[in-house]
Formats: C-alpha cells, sequence, structure tokens
C-alpha cells in the first residue's frame, strides 16, 4: 500500500505531466473542472481542480468524498502511483473495475483524450 506522501507526489507528477503535454491532450486539460480521487485503502480523498492543464489546489481530508466534484475517481493507492507511474494502463484499470470514474458525459469525452 502507497502511503499519503506517495499519493500526494503521483498528483504532482500527474499534474506536471499534463502542464507538459500538448496537442489534443493540453487542450482537454485546460477545462476547469474540480476533481476528487477517493484512495479506499488510505479512506482519504485527495480533492482539487482542473485548471490551466494542471491540477491546483489539491487538497485532502479523511474518509470517502464529501461534496461531489466535476470528476470523480475511485481507486486503492498502489493503483494511483501504478497509473501515474506508467507500469497500469488506464483503460485496463477501468475495463476491470480497479479504477471507477464518474463524470458527465462532456468530460467523458474531454477525458478520453488525456486517458
Amino acid at each position: 500500500m502507497a502511503d499519503i506522501e506517495e499519493c500526494r507526489a503521483a498528483l504532482e507528477q500527474l499534474s506536471q505531466n499534463l502542464a507538459r503535454a500538448g496537442g489534443n491532450v493540453q487542450q482537454a486539460a485546460t477545462v476547469d473542472r474540480s476533481l476528487s480521487c477517493w484512495l479506499t485503502d488510505l479512506d482519504l480523498t485527495f480533492t482539487g481542480t482542473l485548471r490551466g492543464g494542471r491540477i491546483q489546489d489539491v487538497a485532502q481530508a479523511p474518509g470517502a468524498p464529501v461534496g461531489r466534484a466535476d470528476i470523480r475517481l475511485v481507486m486503492v493507492s498502489d493503483d494511483l502511483v501504478a497509473l501515474v507511474g506508467g507500469r497500469l494502463n488506464f483503460a485496463s484499470a477501468w475495463a476491470t473495475g480497479r479504477v471507477r470514474l464518474e463524470a458527465g458525459i462532456r468530460d467523458l469525452l474531454r477525458l478520453r483524450t488525456l486517458l
């Protein structure tokens, strides 16, 4: 199980990856949407905002998400670290239920470019 600092570092790395991306990925990441990532094994939720091609205003709170973010992810901590590190394919993880993604249809269409 990854610890909180490893997960926070993975989210920062994801933010940096988005900021460096070009083309369709950069365009998809420039939306202004709230995010939540509930790590079930740590019973911890990270929240933030996808804005300007980065994940900004990252905060953490114990338990499941209290509010309803525009884009909601649910997974275990090791899967977050593996996804960002390139050791786990998002589509496979999503298809097998290891990662849950909930968002509106417009956001899902935009996010498919990122995933």
